[in-house]
């Protein structure tokens, strides 16, 4: 049975009219204004001046549907550059609009304003968008919730309510003070104070109790939580006390709805997932738990745990007013333990596609290009004379993609290779696979330094792509959440040790393997994940984890046009900044 469902009143609808050559064919046109603007705010007893969007912390959800036209308009008030990405949007033929600063565009300078402009084309679900630039994404942050077509139901019940859930990690101390100090020091940065659930860390950090999130619920309804980690640094497990989860849709892509007690969800990622109440009520409050995942060294990561409250409507309370009793016992779930690599294991694994006729799973059968990345850390060494804090006091921590460190570059790539002036910008050599092999996770190499450099792979359009990314063990084994923008990729295999060309390929799922824009690569282990190339462009691949993309580990693949005239990327826009 169709659902219908209701757009907030502050969306501005308008008549269907063209912007500049993009072809609005159907839905509406949805038009936003964002002011970058500081903005006070108190947590755990202390206040400072955060950059926020209109002055929301988190910033303000972006309602669409699927096939919508979708305009938004960035204000730069703030002291810093800024740009703005709207996660796991697939940008068919707009990357001007994808936002990664230096990779698709000139930041937007204080003062300055540029015009996001985009169809959202074959998804429906939860997505995200986040400042891309430095760290300024610790603040900026928001919601995308893309409803289905007028008309078009879920492919599961409806839910009573939708409730967006957004892990959040806070700082006392400014962000980007702490990534410079860490940047000059070769050290690592300094760790986060508290996680957030929508930006309130709740009673489990000091001073924090009247900063909690509750979710108010009735008895024998269904909720649905859109689930977002917009944590800078950390991977997360999420458990609500006596309710088990039921996830149906991770990334914007439906998926066979699995119940479990305990979701893992990385950095980038978002997971949909139905929350059914007890039918009647229960005389009990419960906890809702988020707390790291990591395998890194203690005092690497944030080792605290976020708490919000599920209540339940009491029901002998008069009308109108709900009232929710405050002196009832509070539940509280049991997370996995902080290093459990086998749960997420074997999360991931139970993953699987819709795969249906009307959600098909569009898995290249074919390849034509095979990668073989190693993601993980490295060093650098010290300038001449200098001391460091890194892994020694002769090196500074990098990471890097195929032993390549990556550097930004002081104009953005999409358009070097628009104007054609890509001569001293980058160069087309990435590397298709490591160039010394080593065994990848057992003891490491001697020499762990990197190399530096802006390199791409250049691929035809329409070619179909395997890449296996391969974790290292160098200065311990890790979990990598790699995020590629301008697609989304099936998860065709993944597994422990080193990646066996000869073994490891038959085990592939082919049918029904997971599509998402986020990947875990597994500690001390591999992924394999498939696209087409489909979208002309230039389009950043990186670990989502904030620290490991500020030490390079993160490359790009230069998409070329295609023959046909939808084929090809559209000429910038006239707004378009400047470097």
């Amino acid at each position: 049975m169709a659902t219908s469902y209701l757009l907030p009143c502050y969306v501005v609808i308008t008549v269907l009219v063209l912007f500049f050559s993009v072809d609005v064919t159907e839905g509406a046109i949805r038009e936003y204004q964002f002011d970058v603007q500081m903005t006070n705010v108190t947590r755990l007893c202390s206040s400072k001046s955060i950059v926020t969007v209109n002055g929301q912390f988190p910033g303000p959800t972006v309602f669409a549907r699927e096939g919508d036209f979708v305009v938004i308009r960035v204000v730069n008030h703030v002291p810093y550059n800024m740009s703005i990405h709207w996660h796991g949007i697939r940008q068919l033929r707009s990357g001007w609009a994808d936002g990664p600063a230096y990779i698709t565009q000139c930041p937007i300078q204080s003062g300055q304003s540029y015009v996001y402009k985009f169809t959202i084309t074959g998804q429906r679900g939860t997505l995200w968008w986040h400042a891309h630039i430095s760290w300024l994404r610790a603040t900026v942050y928001g919601a995308i919730v893309i409803l289905p077509k007028p008309g078009v139901p879920y492919p599961f019940p409806a839910p009573y309510k939708e409730v967006p859930v957004i892990f959040g990690e806070w700082w006392t101390a400014d962000t980007e003070a702490v990534i410079s100090q860490a940047l000059q020091t070769g050290g690592g940065p300094n760790v986060s104070d508290a996680f957030t659930i929508n930006g309130l860390p709740g009673p489990l950090y000091n001073c924090s109790a009247k900063d909690t999130f509750k979710l108010k619920v009735k008895p024998g309804k269904t909720y649905m939580l859109r689930i977002i980690n917009a944590a800078l640094n950390d991977e997360l497990f999420f458990s609500i006390a006596g309710h088990p989860l039921t996830v149906v849709d991770v990334d914007a892509v439906y998926i066979k709805p699995i119940t479990l007690e305990t979701i893992i969800i990385t950095p980038g990622q978002t997971t949909n997932v139905l929350l059914t109440t007890k039918p009647s009520y229960p005389g009990a409050t419960y906890y809702m738990l988020a707390a790291p995942y990591s395998t890194a060294r203690p005092g690497t990561f944030d080792n605290t745990t976020v708490a919000g409250i599920l209540e339940y409507e009491d029901p002998t309370s008069p009308p109108p007013h709900a009232a929710f009793n405050k002196n009832l016992p509070a539940l509280k779930p049991t997370l996995p333990q902080i290093n459990d690599t086998s749960f997420v294991a074997n999360y991931t694994a139970k993953l699987r596609s819709l795969a249906t006729a009307e959600y098909p799973a569009a898995v290249p059968q074919e390849v034509d290009r095979r990668f073989f990345f190693t993601v993980g850390l490295g060093t650098h060494p010290c300038a001449v004379n200098g001391t460091c804090q890194g892994p020694t006091n002769s090196s500074r921590f990098a990471a890097s993609v195929n032993n390549v460190s990556f550097v930004l570059p002081t104009t953005a790539l999409l358009q070097s290779h628009f104007a054609g002036k890509s001569k001293g910008v980058y160069s087309s050599n990435f590397p298709a696979a490591p160039l010394v092999p080593f065994n990848y996770t057992g003891t490491p190499p001697n020499n762990t330094n990197v190399a530096n450099g802006t390199k791409l792979v250049v691929l035809p359009y329409g070619a179909s792509v395997e890449l296996v990314m391969q974790g290292t063990s160098i200065l311990g084994a890790e979990s990598h959440p790699l995020h590629l923008h301008g697609f989304n990729f099936f998860v065709v295999g993944q597994g422990f040790g080193n990646f066996d060309t000869a073994k490891d390929p038959a085990k592939y799922n082919l049918v029904d393997p997971v599509e998402r824009n986020t990947v875990g690569v597994p500690a001390a282990g591999w992924v394999a994940i498939r696209f087409r190339a489909d979208n002309p462009g230039v389009w950043f691949m990186h670990c989502h984890l904030e620290v490991h993309v500020s030490w390079g580990l993160k490359m790009a693949w230069l998409v070329l046009d295609g023959d046909r005239p939808n084929e090809k990327l559209l000429p910038p826009p006239s707004d378009l900044p400047r470097c």
